[in-house]
């Protein structure tokens, strides 16, 4: 279960951990400074959960106004839809409105490889090259390969897995 903490703005006052809007809305109403005066302002903070969640909380960028529809990711989103989120926003730069936009709108390629040169060894497994006979695989440059992929491609670690990916 993934717990965020509402800190205060209002040096004066404390601030609570939560695991839903229910509780958050509940502890937000009521707190209150040393003053007796509400609370209104929060800085959210994931504090805990799975680490793909985790990375998904940083891109996320969560705020009081977005936590909310980021426990409903958290809860609905597959692990696919979060790295495609993780890559597209924290490392390619699209643009996210968490009340419209889907996931499923990014245009990320993922492949779980550990590096370009193994990417590049997959693509001529898979033929993207070509059909290269058997016999001259051995002569083939991967090195070189993956270095031209690395104009379109790049290598990221995200929960502990290495990924190659690209942004359309």
């Amino acid at each position: 279960m993934t717990t965020l903490f509402a800190q205060p703005y209002d040096i004066c006052a404390a601030g609570f951990y939560f695991k839903s809007n229910d509780e958050f809305t509940a502890k937000a109403t009521a707190a209150t400074n040393d003053y007796g005066d509400p609370v209104e302002e929060f800085e959210i903070q994931f504090i805990d959960g799975a680490d793909i969640d985790c990375e998904l909380a940083r891109a996320w960028g969560l705020d009081q106004s977005t936590f909310s529809a980021f426990f409903e990711a958290v809860a609905n989103w597959d692990d696919h839809q979060k790295l495609s989120f993780i890559i597209a926003v924290g490392e390619c730069g699209y643009q996210f409105d968490p009340g419209r936009d889907d996931p499923e709108r990014f245009e990320v390629d993922i492949y779980h490889v550990d590096s370009l040169k193994e990417l590049a060894e997959q693509f001529v497994d898979e033929g993207l090259f070509g059909d290269i006979p058997e016999h001259l695989r051995n002569y083939l440059d991967y090195d070189a390969i993956a270095r031209d992929l690395a104009c379109d491609y790049a290598s990221t670690t995200i929960a502990g897995n290495r990924l190659a990916y690209r942004c359309a």
